[in-house]
């Protein structure tokens, strides 16, 4: 018994890393030997990580030199996204002897949409790819540097299933906003911000339950989202819409 609930928790990760990698595309991807090395000029710990979602064969100091060897020639730091399911199992414990630092401990978690309606809320408006706006106001909210604008644009424009992005407006500017992406009967819920000046007005919950209804009329039957474990406030937030965890990531980082 234990074996098989084992064996169905790496199934589980494996499924949501995949899919959270379609959902936040990298400009650039290496596969090797399991391992999905991925590049977006540094905008991104998602998009600039090892990712080493499937079973290992070659050795492992092999591996993390060339991996280092990558990422040296795009003048990026190195960085690895590890889970329960990673392989080899010992990975994070060789990435620590290396002197890779923990960092931005996350919890993926989940919705079962059974109980969920369709009906939309008429304040929130959809748009199958970001408007100009969108993205202006995406960068300010996320308090990302602008330089990574054009990133961030061919980024999104790379999202091959299907995609919405949620925006509330107020006196003609948008005050709140996120991205919800359908793959293998799933939505993922990404980078939901409210302006400061528009906090504690329930605008999050808004639009994150909008995006469960979307998601569910455009085939889905499970919700999932990432959170860092130090946003308080966000973790409240998918509480109260019953998300629970289904399990954690984090990063090992070298300068």
């Amino acid at each position: 018994m234990y074996a098989e609930l084992l064996r169905n928790s790496t199934e589980m990760i494996r499924t949501l890393e995949e899919i959270s990698m379609n959902a936040w595309p990298a400009l650039k991807t290496i596969y090797y030997d399991g391992w999905v090395i991925r590049f977006a000029n540094g905008y991104s710990r998602r998009a600039n990580s090892v990712n080493p979602i499937c079973d290992s064969k070659v050795v492992i100091d092999e591996k993390i030199r060339r991996c280092e060897q990558l990422y040296k020639s795009a003048e990026q730091k190195v960085i690895f996204k590890l889970t329960d399911a990673a392989s080899p199992a010992d990975l994070d414990t060789v990435l620590d002897l290396k002197g890779y630092e923990p960092d931005a401990p996350t919890s993926v978690q989940t919705l079962d949409l059974a109980h969920i309606g369709r009906t939309t809320d008429d304040d929130i408006t959809i748009n199958d790819k970001p408007t100009e706006d969108w993205l202006r106001q995406f960068i300010v909210m996320s308090k990302t540097d602008g330089r990574y604008l054009a990133t961030l644009q061919e980024m999104l424009g790379k999202i091959a299933p299907k995609k919405g992005f949620f925006s509330i407006t107020r006196e003609s500017r948008i005050v709140a906003c996120g991205l919800a992406v359908v793959d293998k009967n799933y939505v993922g819920l990404f980078d939901i911000l409210t302006d400061p000046a528009h906090r504690r007005q329930g605008l999050g919950t808004r639009i994150s339950a909008n995006m469960l209804r979307w998601g569910k009329a455009n085939g889905a039957k499970t919700a999932y989202l990432q959170v860092m474990d130090v946003n308080k406030p966000a973790l409240r937030l998918y509480e109260n819409l019953g998300f629970d965890e289904a399990y954690k990531y984090w990063y090992r980082v070298k300068e």
